[in-house]
């Protein structure tokens, strides 16, 4: 079902300090930076192997990543796996009764087609699948 994890989410309070952080502390390289209005994040993108890092700062108050930031704090948000056919995973995790945020895809950055797991169906870690 899943191929390997595509890239893991880390929910920041502020995208230039983290960014910051990770380039002086650690030498990574942010690969690019990109606004998704539609889901009201910014996100600062560098890698680790064949592994993404995405750090996520929301764009608004009303954003899935404030509200995470402001239950949780800063850390991991959430882990993404890469799939083949988003529509024939997501059918088949409906089938086996898992709770799904997403029952279609919506757009992720670079154009790939993502939707989100509940947190409830998973022990408590929420899970993005990717298309490319």
């Amino acid at each position: 079902m899943f191929e390997k994890i595509h890239h893991i989410g880390i929910a920041v309070e502020n995208l230039e300090d983290s960014m910051k952080f990770y380039e002086n502390t650690f030498n990574f390289k942010i690969q690019f930076i990109e606004e998704l209005k539609e889901n009201k994040v910014k996100v600062a993108s560098f890698k680790i192997g064949d592994v993404n890092i995405e750090l996520l700062e929301p764009l608004t108050d009303d954003s899935p990543i404030k509200s995470f930031l402001n239950k949780r704090g800063e850390g991991i948000q959430h882990i993404a796996f890469l799939v083949k056919d988003i529509y024939k995973t997501l059918e088949e995790l409906k089938e086996k009764g898992v709770s799904l945020i997403d029952e279609k895809p919506r757009y992720g950055s670079h154009n790939t087609k993502i939707a989100f797991i509940h947190p409830k169906s998973t022990f408590g870690v929420l899970i993005e699948l990717v298309e490319e």
